[in-house]
């Protein structure tokens, strides 16, 4: 495994769980009205990253998922991110 590949994985795989756990924890301070995470957080999170964690959490939690933003940017965020990976596993 190229080291590109390995450091690229490290990256993506340390930002999804992040990303996962802000959906969670964030659906979880809603339910009890408490303070929640900004949606800037949420989406750069995802957009750094995160779209694959990010995209489990909100079908998981159920959470965002009404949101038109959040709908369309956490799946082709997530989509970006696995075909950069792909496309760092064929160079």
């Amino acid at each position: 495994m190229s080291e590109q590949l390995y450091a690229l994985l490290i990256w993506l795989g340390c930002l999804s769980v992040f990303a996962f756990l802000l959906f969670g924890a964030d659906k979880y301070k809603a339910k009890r009205g408490r303070w929640r995470i900004p949606e800037a957080a949420l989406l750069s999170c995802a957009l750094f990253g995160g779209g694959v964690g990010a995209l489990l959490g909100m079908e998981l939690f159920r959470h965002k998922t009404r949101k038109p933003l959040f709908s369309v940017v956490i799946p082709l965020s997530a989509l970006f991110q696995l075909g950069l990976l792909l496309w760092v596993w064929l160079k």
